[in-house]
């Protein structure tokens, strides 16, 4: 084990890049889901901050374009962090970061080239 990686980050860097990228979007549907069913936020707080991480974990890994385009998706959950209780409390605040997730949930599977998964 490398002295300079959490077990955590060890692990989920031996993944190729596709599967990092799908977790990455599985995180942000999960992030969606239990933010419009208002469940507990201290759970979707903790994806957040484990989203976060994963896209810290990708981007030295993948081209450019793609690292800035994670790099925007960080910048966008950090502003939502930093504005939470209007995001968790107000309906429409909220309305728009479930839509906004949806777009980068889809766009991070389609970074990974990852077949879509239906839900039903």
């Amino acid at each position: 084990m490398n002295s300079g990686l959490t077990y955590e980050q060890e692990t989920f860097v031996q993944d190729s890049i596709p599967v990092r990228l799908g977790k990455l979007a599985t995180n942000l549907a999960r992030i969606s889901q239990l933010f419009s069913d208002s469940t507990d936020e201290d759970v979707v707080k903790s994806l957040i901050r484990e989203t976060m991480y994963f896209i810290e974990w990708i981007g030295p890994d993948i081209d450019i374009d793609n690292a800035f385009e994670l790099a925007n998706l960080g910048r966008f959950l950090t502003r939502w962090l930093f504005n939470w209780e209007q995001a968790w409390n107000n309906t429409e605040p909220k309305n728009q970061i479930i839509q906004e997730l949806g777009i980068w949930s889809d766009s991070v599977l389609q970074m990974s080239k990852l077949p879509a998964v239906q839900q039903s």
